[in-house]
C-alpha cells in the first residue's frame, strides 16, 4: 500500500510540474510577444530588451552570442542588414539625465539565430529555442495551407473553365465532329 501511495505521488508530482512548466512557457510566449514591435511591416524586436529576456545582465555577454548569430545569418546566405539593423537609443538616468547607447533592432530570423547560438544551460534561451521551432513550425503549416488553398482554387477554375469550354463545343456542335473525327 505505501508503494502505491508513492507512485501516485510521483505521477501527481509529474503532472503538476508539467502544468507549472506550460504556465511558464506560456509566460514567456506572452513576455517574449508583448516586446516585439512592427516597423515598416516588420516585426522586430530591441536586441536589449532581448538580451534581459535571454537571462544575460550583462551585454557584453550578449555581444558574443550577437556575433557568432551574425556569422551564422552570413554562412546561411542573409545579408545582416536585412536582419540586425544597427539604432541608437535614449535611456534615462539619474537626476533626469538622458545617455545614448547602442541597440540593434532584430527580425525573427535574428532572433531565432541568437537563441540558437545562445547559452542553452540558461533556461530563457532553452525556451527561445523552443519558441522558435514552434513558430517556424507554424509558419510552416500556414505556408502548406495556403498553398494547398492556392492548388484547390487554381483546380477549381480550371474545372469550371472545362465546363464552360465543354458547354460552348457543344452548343456549336464542334463536340460531335471531334467525336466523329476520333
Amino acid at each position: 500500500m505505501h508503494l502505491q501511495n508513492q507512485k501516485f505521488y510521483i505521477i501527481n508530482q509529474n503532472i503538476t510540474q508539467k502544468k507549472m512548466k506550460t504556465k511558464e512557457i506560456q509566460s514567456l510566449f506572452k513576455q517574449f510577444e508583448a516586446v516585439a514591435f512592427e516597423l515598416n511591416g516588420v516585426v522586430c524586436w530591441s536586441a536589449r530588451e532581448l538580451q534581459e529576456l535571454l537571462g544575460y545582465s550583462n551585454w557584453q555577454n550578449f555581444e558574443k552570442v550577437l556575433i557568432k548569430a551574425k556569422s551564422a545569418c552570413l554562412q546561411a546566405g542573409e545579408k545582416n542588414e536585412y536582419h540586425f539593423t544597427d539604432i541608437s537609443k535614449t535611456i534615462p538616468m539619474p537626476k533626469g539625465a538622458e545617455k545614448q547607447i547602442d541597440d540593434i533592432l532584430l527580425t525573427r530570423y535574428a532572433c531565432y539565430l541568437i537563441a540558437q547560438n545562445g547559452d542553452s544551460q540558461k533556461p530563457q534561451v532553452a525556451f527561445a529555442q523552443t519558441y522558435f521551432a514552434v513558430q517556424t513550425r507554424r509558419a510552416e503549416v500556414i505556408e502548406l495551407r495556403m498553398l494547398e488553398y492556392e492548388r484547390v482554387k487554381a483546380r477549381e477554375k480550371l474545372s469550371q473553365t472545362e465546363k464552360q469550354l465543354s458547354t460552348i463545343l457543344y452548343e456549336r456542335g464542334i463536340d460531335e465532329k471531334i467525336k466523329h473525327t476520333v
